[in-house]
């Protein structure tokens, strides 16, 4: 069974800290390329933040300098570092796993989501 378990969102006043988890198992973690994406009621998801399985980052332009995303191979988790939050970071949080596939079916996972909320 795939599993992608978030933790670590809550509220925050604007200009504050928060810091994301997601716990993997069922998979070879450290060959999965790993992201976090946000989606707000009304919006469709996007990617906030990605780290490939050689340790690659890429960051969307409205995170640069205040997010930071890394992996932990040895416990199958990655996080993301929340700086400087805004309200505009409000959004539900999703943490996925993608892999090339070598059949048919994809191998792309979805964690549950962990609600992250910027207000005063």
């Amino acid at each position: 069974q795939v599993q992608l378990v978030e933790s670590g969102g809550g509220l925050v006043q604007p200009g504050g800290s928060l810091r994301l988890s997601c716990a993997a198992s069922g998979i070879v973690f450290s060959i999965y390329d790993m992201g976090w994406y946000r989606q707000v009621p009304g919006k469709q998801r996007e990617l906030v933040a990605g780290i490939t399985s050689g340790g690659s980052t890429n960051y969307a332009d409205s995170v640069k300098g205040r997010f930071t995303i890394s992996r932990d191979n040895a416990k199958n988790m990655v996080a993301l570092q929340m700086n400087s939050l805004k309200a505009e970071d409000t959004a539900v949080y999703y943490c996925n796993a993608d892999r090339e596939s070598p059949g048919a079916t994809p191998w792309v996972y979805w964690g549950q989501g962990t609600q992250v909320t910027v207000s005063s």
